[in-house]
């Protein structure tokens, strides 16, 4: 058991997929990864991995000018981080070279390799066993990239039908004795039909999310999105922490489905802190994968997203991330299975209260009416809870400024659970 100085009773080491890494947290195949000299300072900064930027045939590809763009916040967060870059510009034989000279210098670092080429079986039987010489531990399939290489029949093109991703995917593991990870494409309609390819082609775990298409903002004076070369623009590629929850949704849809529970998953997703991770691994994920953060923010995050998980992790008694690992996919369910008889009710406490109003204007605006404002002879305004036409929406306590002034509280009743399909009031519900 490897543990730390600060947290010795904490093991943060993993064995994802048979690939060894002294923490879960890697880098994703982006911009961070393209070459020797930002994986090196990776590694010293403390990252447990990399998946290095996506390699292809010669002749590489050529990118455009500008690449980037972001949905902003009120004071210029950046909530949400679209690209059109491609895989690397760089040529195979350079990346291969690099690979090899960090891995040996960096053993114990989990090194895993993404891969898009053709979907044409020559062109991976020739580039599968030139990966494989540089010792990295295992490949990434990008099936996912959603600009630039579809049109070429390659990244979402491949990732959005489950023949060509089982097909691949047997190319690889029958070429190949590395670990296969497939990533998946979030543009599609049912995440798990991918993940079952990828599995009926033996992989031997799965990846996700890759980016999703999109625009995040037009330029009114040009009249052309962003990023803009010259007077055009085109859709990209969204990530950052906007994108978590579909991350997670999908995570768990194909940790809780009957044909995938057992296959591994790498999160990605708009993981920047600790507690992202944290999620991610209780919705079944044994491996995180960050690239925006990092972009963003620099390696260096990586330091305490490793000691906020580890304390964490010690203060509930968890000694390793398989102790919580899923954890909370049998919590997990459709809406259908959910108790119709649970009711919970909102409460404010009065001494925390800073009388802003918003809970009130949202719930009398655009929810049940069931806040009261009050005005005492002093002039002072009062909010109080109707708890008769409280319907337990959060809506108040997602509008609240100040963090636990409401909270939400369990009624208690003698009522035995009801789900949906048992509910007389459902019309769709079988006779008994």
């Amino acid at each position: 058991m490897k543990a730390s100085a600060k947290h010795p009773k904490v093991d943060l080491s993993i064995e994802f997929a048979g690939i060894r890494s002294p923490n879960p947290f890697w880098l994703a195949s982006a911009p961070p990864t393209d070459k020797a000299y930002n994986v090196e300072r990776a590694f010293e900064a403390g990252w447990g991995g990399v998946v290095w930027k996506t390699l292809g045939e010669d002749p590489a590809p050529v990118n455009v000018s500008s690449r980037y763009s972001a949905h902003f916040g009120k004071n210029r967060e950046v909530l949400g981080f679209n690209n059109i870059e491609l895989i690397t510009d760089r040529s195979l034989e350079i990346n291969l070279r690099e690979i090899t000279e960090v891995k040996k210098r960096w053993p114990d670092r989990a090194m895993i390799v993404s891969i898009m080429v053709p979907c044409v079986e020559e062109s991976w039987k020739a580039i599968l066993p030139r990966v494989e010489a540089t010792g990295a531990d295992g490949i990434e399939l990008n099936l996912g990239c959603p600009h630039g290489m579809p049109e070429r029949g390659m990244g979402a093109a491949v990732g959005q039908n489950p023949e060509l991703i089982e097909q691949v995917t047997r190319w690889c593991k029958t070429y190949s004795r590395l670990p296969v990870i497939v990533k998946l494409t979030p543009n599609i309609t049912d995440i798990r039909e991918p993940a079952r390819a990828a599995l009926r082609g033996g992989a031997d775990a799965v990846s996700l999310i890759n980016t999703i298409n999109s625009i995040t903002s037009i330029d009114l004076d040009q009249m052309a999105a962003r990023p803009t070369v010259g007077s055009q623009s085109t859709h990209g590629g969204y990530c950052g922490s906007a994108v978590k929850p579909i991350a997670m949704n999908m995570v768990a849809e194909i940790a809780r489905d009957s044909a995938t529970r057992n296959l591994p998953i790498c999160g990605i997703g708009g993981i920047s802190t600790w507690r992202d991770a944290a999620e991610f691994v209780a919705l079944g994920a044994g491996a995180v994968q960050v690239c925006t953060a990092a972009m963003l923010h620099g390696f260096r995050i990586v330091e305490e997203m490793k000691d906020g998980l580890a304390r964490w992790m010690e203060e509930k008694g968890y000694t390793s991330l398989e102790a919580f690992s899923g954890k909370a996919v049998a919590n997990t369910t459709d809406w259908k299975y959910l108790d119709m008889n649970f009711q919970t009710i909102a409460h404010i406490d009065q001494d925390a209260c800073i009388q802003c109003g918003r809970c009130y204007i949202a719930c009398e605006d655009t929810s049940h009416q069931s806040i009261a404002q009050l005005i005492e002879t002093s002039g002072a305004r009062r909010y109080e809870v109707i708890e008769e036409e409280c319907v337990g929406c959060n809506l108040c306590q997602i509008t609240c400024p100040v963090q636990d002034c409401i909270t939400m509280v369990p009624q208690q009743h003698d009522k035995p659970y009801l789900s949906w399909n048992e509910d007389p009031r459902n019309p769709f519900r079988a006779a008994g």
